[in-house]
C-alpha cells in the first residue's frame, strides 16, 4: 500500500475525546498491550498528531504520529500498528518468519508467499483469515512488515505451505516508514529461529530446507535460465518448431550446461519443466508452449526479438565485464553500440578494407579519408597527417570512445553505465571513544538490495544496523552496522552473493579515527 509516495490531506493535533476513543480502539484491537504500554503509545499529555493521507491508489488512510514517528494507521475503520510500534512491542501481533532474502521482495510491494515462510521449533502462529499479523526474519524478533492473513493456519498446513500467506500493507523502507525518523529495526534475538537450523522452509516434497537450500534453489534457477537462453539462442532453429519440451530439455538444454555444473530441475524452485516453461511464457514472454496432443507439450513459438537475448552469461551467477561505449565522434563508424575493444578492432579493420584505405606502398599504414580525419585527428593535424599506423589508428579510436562498464545478471537485460565500475566500499569508522561502526557503500551497483544485506548482517553478527543516504547520490544508501564487522561483511559478499574479491574494496581496512578539531 505504501510502496509509493502518498499525499497528505491534513495534519492536526488530536483532541482529548478522540485521544480517549483511540486508546479504547487500540486496547480492543490489541489486548496483549498492557495499560502501561498503551499509555506509552498514546500518552495523555504529549502531543499526538492525526495525519490524513491518500495512498497512491486513492485509499484514504489516517496516521497517528507520536514524536515524529507514525505509531498506528487506520484503514477502512481498522487500526494497524506500524513497524516503529512493533520494534518497541513485538509481542503485539502474531508473526510469521521468513528468510532475509525475502525482505527485498516485500519492500518492493510483494506479499508473503507461504513457500518462503520458516516454521520455527514452536510451530506456526495460530491465525484466522483476515487477522492482523507481522513478518519477521530468522533470528530477529523485530518485525519488518505488517499485513493480514489470507487464510487460517490450518488451511496453510493443509495446502502444504503453498500460495499467498500474508497480504502486506506496510513494510520497513516504504513511504510510511519514511514518514518517520527512518531508523532501522533493532536486533532482538529470537531463540526459536536463532541459527538457520532452527526453522525450515516447506518444499513441495515436504522436506526441510535451510537458508543454504534457499540459496541453492536460487543458483539452480539461474543455471536453468542460463541453459534455457543459451539453448534457444544457439541450438534451436526456427525450422525445428514445434519442438517437444522433453526433447528440448534432453537434447538442447543439458548440452548447454557449463562444465563442472549439473542441471537438475528438481533442485530448482520450479521442480518441474512445465512450471519453468510456463514462467518463461507468462512472465518473460520468451516462448509459447501448447499441448498439441493430450499430455504432451511442445514449444510452438520463440520470440527471437525479446531483450533477454541481448546477453547470456555462461560462466557464473554474476558476470562482470568492462567494455567501451561509442561516443558521438565515431558514431558514423559504429552507430552508438556497446563494444568490447576486440570488436572495435574488427569493425575498424573491416571499414578500412571495405573502403580500400590500406596504403599500397606500405601495408602497415592506413590512408586517412575525410570520415577518419573528422573522427580521429586533431585540427592541427588536418593538413599534415595523411596516414596512420594500424596500432595508432586503433588506439586513437579507443581514446575517442567513452569508457563504461556492463553488468549482466541472469534473466535480466544488461545494465550499461558510464565510467569505471565502482567497487563495493567497506570502511570502519570510530564513533566516540570506543564505539566502532562498519559502513558498506555501492551495493546497488551490483544489484544487491541494501535492506536484504542489512538484515542478513544483523542475523550474522547480532548487532543493530541502519541505512543512511549517501551524500551526493539520490538513489543510493549505505549500510551501517555496529562494531568492526569487516570479516563478516567479506564472507557475506564473497560466499553468499559471489561478488569477486577484486570488486570489493576495504577488506583489510583499519579503523578511521575522527579528525581532531582545530
Amino acid at each position: 500500500m505504501f510502496e509509493k509516495a502518498f499525499r497528505v490531506k491534513s495534519n492536526t493535533v488530536i483532541k482529548g475525546s478522540d485521544r480517549r476513543k483511540l486508546k479504547v480502539d487500540i486496547s480492543t484491537s490489541f489486548p496483549s498491550l498492557s495499560a502501561e504500554e498503551l499509555s506509552d503509545l498514546v500518552p495523555n499529555k504529549e502531543e499526538l498528531n492525526v495525519v490524513k493521507i491518500y495512498a497512491h491508489k486513492g485509499d484514504a488512510v489516517t496516521l497517528y504520529v507520536l514524536h515524529k514517528n507514525p505509531v498506528f494507521f487506520e484503514l477502512e475503520k481498522r487500526i494497524y500498528p506500524t513497524v516503529y510500534t512493533l520494534w518497541r512491542y513485538p509481542h503485539v501481533l502474531p508473526a510469521f518468519t521468513t528468510w532475509p532474502p525475502v525482505i527485498q521482495k516485500l519492500a518492493g510491494g510483494a506479499d508473503l508467499m507461504l513457500p518462503g515462510v520458516v516454521v520455527p521449533s514452536g510451530g506456526l502462529p495460530e491465525v484466522k483469515k483476515g487477522d492482523c499479523c507481522a513478518v519477521k526474519v530468522v533470528g530477529n524478533k523485530a518485525p519488518v512488515a505488517v499485513g493480514t492473513a489470507t487464510m487460517t493456519t490450518a488451511e496453510m498446513r493443509s495446502l502444504a505451505m503453498k500460495g499467498r500467506g500474508v497480504s502486506i500493507l506496510h513494510s520497513y523502507l516504504d513511504s510510511l516508514w519514511a514518514f518517520g525518523d527512518k531508523s532501522g529495526p533493532p536486533c532482538i534475538p529470537d531463540v526459536d529461529t536463532e541459527g538457520v537450523e532452527g526453522g525450515f522452509l516447506e518444499e513441495e516434497d515436504g522436506q526441510e530446507a535451510t537458508e543454504a537450500d534457499v540459496i541453492q534453489l536460487e543458483q539452480m534457477d539461474a543455471l536453468l535460465l542460463q541453459c534455457f537462453l543459451h539453448a534457444l539462442k544457439s541450438k534451436v532453429k526456427k525450422s525445428e518448431l514445434p519442438l517437444l519440451t522433453s526433447t528440448f530439455l534432453r537434447i538442447h538444454m543439458f548440452s548447454c550446461c557449463p562444465n563442472g555444473k549439473q542441471l537438475d530441475i528438481k533442485k530448482s524452485s520450479y521442480k518441474k519443466l512445465s512450471k519453468f516453461l510456463q514462467s518463461m511464457q507468462q512472465e518473460h514472454r520468451l516462448v509459447k508452449v501448447k499441448e498439441l496432443s493430450k499430455g504432451v507439450e511442445s514449444i510452438v513459438e520463440v520470440d527471437w526479438k525479446n531483450r533477454e537475448w541481448v546477453k547470456t552469461s555462461s560462466s557464473s551467477s554474476i558476470y562482470l565485464g568492462l567494455c567501451t561505449c561509442v561516443s558521438f565522434c565515431v558514431v558514423v563508424l559504429m552507430k552508438g553500440t556497446v563494444l568490447q575493444p576486440a570488436e572495435v578492432r574488427t569493425i575498424i579493420t573491416d571499414y578500412v578494407k571495405r573502403n580500400e584505405l590500406v596504403d599500397d606502398t606500405n601495408k602497415n599504414y592506413v590512408i586517412i579519408n575525410p570520415i577518419l580525419c573528422d573522427c580521429l585527428l586533431e585540427k592541427s593535424e588536418y593538413q599534415d597527417v595523411e596516414a596512420l599506423k594500424w596500432d595508432d589508428l586503433f588506439s586513437r579510436t579507443l581514446d575517442k570512445m567513452q569508457h563504461c562498464h556492463q553488468l549482466v545478471f541472469p534473466g535480466l537485460p544488461p545494465v550499461v553505465r558510464k565510467g569505471p565500475l565502482e567497487p563495493i566500499d567497506i570502511t570502519v569508522a570510530s564513533r566516540g571513544s570506543n564505539k566502532k561502526v562498519t559502513i558498506i557503500k555501492n551495493l546497488e551497483v551490483y544489484g544487491l538490495d541494501p535492506v536484504a544485506v542489512s538484515v542478513a548482517l544483523q542475523h550474522r553478527v547480532q548487532a543493530s544496523s541502519a541505512l543512511n543516504p549517501v551524500p551526493g547520490s539520490k538513489d543510493r544508501v549505505s549500510v551501517q552496522i555496529q562494531g568492526n564487522q569487516v570479516q563478516q561483511v567479506g564472507k557475506l559478499l564473497l560466499d553468499m552473493y559471489q561478488i569477486p574479491r577484486k570488486y570489493i574494496q576495504g577488506l583489510d581496512n583499519k579503523v578511521q579515527k575522527p579528525g581532531k578539531k582545530k
